[in-house]
């Protein structure tokens, strides 16, 4: 792909790589998963997937992606040439394409919540915003339409190069997403009975820890972060070799756990204050929000405002899946951008209308007890990431020179060779080992194989 331009700061890198990672991720769906997983021992976990994993992990994409100055699968060529590593980038290629159609399934809902609220449509005394929610998903006709318009908007900005609109948008949007997080914990947190929430989210009760949630806290931290699939490394290809690769990494980590953290205070004082289920599912944020801005003087705008960041922050995280497909695709032929963004976001918006369509006329079409649309998310977070995750880490360790990756990490770094050390033993043993034991044992392979001793 031909390099035209580069971000033109390390705050601009920095912001466009945060809101790619955070999107959904951290504000619709860390809620929800900790809802079903047993609250503070989930987000304990989280944490430490995310500092541990995730950290040494974004630096693994950097990495490679600012050494090639390339996308992803012609990224894993150039260091691994005649060889079949590229089949990774491939492998984050399919897993964003499958991510990102039933990722824009969420973002059309916010694009109806987000209309909706422009004409005063959302809150009303007295209503059950649950009810509201299943009412709004179980209409498959307004779903599929928001889907398209949500993808329609994310074609046109790639169709264009999005680095300048993203990173130009990011310096404002951003902060101001903070400071609404911030007004809506406030309220959230002086509600009836929100202390029951805050221990919920933040008091560890590790008796409710099980395999599978191990697995998800695991998959939530590769989803908030990005990492296994190659995102990141389309996104530091633009990276200038002038600018260190870890304190972006430990901006967009720190923003990231940020967010998660600001995220849980927000919901989860407000599920238990208005007498809510923290388990409601994917609709949790959806049920929330409208309740919780309702006890605020102008909650109809402040709710307004908050949908219209909330889908600019789900929309930067579908410009850079869209990005990478589309970049892998072009080979160099910048002038066929436009038609490829168009052909893949038709094709990505084909296979997300089963997604779409699973709380409606496919709501009876379960693949193994899941919905159409709850596999495609497991099948991302719990096993291609994590997947994605074991093939890097072995690449960079085996694959790449020490020397080089050395160099890379440390380059315009006060950090010296301990720091690496660590960073490649990280890489190297623990976290192929810990996604090995996690995966033996959610298949019972573990437990047979203790069994023996």
């Amino acid at each position: 792909m031909k390099k035209t331009e580069q971000w033109s700061s390390k705050i601009g890198f920095i912001l466009s790589a945060a809101g790619s990672a955070i999107g959904v991720g951290a504000i619709w769906k860390l809620p929800y998963v900790t809802g079903i997983s047993g609250g503070g021992a989930f987000f304990l976990l989280f944490i430490l997937f995310t500092l541990f994993m995730g950290f040494p992990l974004l630096l693994a994409e950097f990495i490679i992606g600012r050494s090639t100055q390339k996308e992803a699968i012609s990224a894993y060529r150039s260091l691994a040439p005649n060889t079949q590593w590229h089949w990774i980038g491939k492998l984050g290629v399919f897993t964003c394409f499958l991510l990102l159609s039933f990722y824009s399934v969420i973002g059309g809902w916010i694009v109806i919540y987000f209309v909706k609220g422009m004409f005063g449509g959302i809150i009303s005394k007295g209503a059950d915003y649950g009810a509201v929610f299943n009412e709004t998903i179980a209409n498959p006709f307004l779903v599929i339409a928001a889907q398209f318009i949500f993808l329609v908007i994310t074609v046109l900005v790639v169709a264009k190069g999005i680095q300048n609109g993203i990173e130009k948008a990011s310096k404002i949007m951003m902060p101001i997403l903070f400071i609404l997080f911030i007004v809506l914990i406030i309220r959230s947190l002086t509600l009836d009975n929100a202390i029951e929430g805050v221990i919920f989210f933040l008091a560890p009760n590790f008796s409710e820890i099980t395999s599978q949630s191990i697995l998800f806290a695991m998959g939530q931290a590769f989803f908030s972060l990005s990492v296994g699939v190659s995102v990141m490394v389309t996104y530091s290809s633009y990276l200038s070799k002038k600018e260190s690769l870890i304190q972006p990494a430990i901006s967009i980590v720190s923003m990231n756990v940020v967010i998660a953290l600001l995220a849980g205070l927000a919901i989860f004082p407000a599920v238990f204050a208005l007498g809510l289920e923290p388990a409601e599912g994917p609709g949790l944020l959806f049920v929330v929000l409208p309740a919780v801005f309702d006890q605020i003087i102008f909650g109809e705008a402040f709710l307004l405002g908050f949908l219209a960041l909330f889908l600019f922050a789900t929309l930067t995280s579908a410009f850079s899946m869209l990005e990478i497909i589309v970049a892998s695709t072009l080979k160099g032929k910048e002038e066929k951008r436009a038609k490829i963004a168009f052909v893949i976001g038709g094709l990505i918006f084909a296979v997300g209308v089963p997604s779409a369509l699973s709380y409606s006329v496919l709501d009876d079409l379960l693949i193994f007890s899941k919905s159409i649309f709850d596999s495609a998310d497991y099948l991302v977070s719990n096993i291609l990431m994590p997947l994605g995750v074991f093939l890097i880490s072995i690449f960079v360790t085996y694959k790449i020179k020490k020397s080089t990756l050395r160099e890379e990490l440390l380059q315009h770094s006060r950090l010296g060779a301990t720091a690496f050390h660590i960073w490649f033993f990280i890489m190297r043993f623990i976290i192929p080992l810990v996604i090995i034991v996690v995966f033996l044992d959610i298949t019972g392979i573990l437990d047979r194989i203790l069994a023996v001793f």
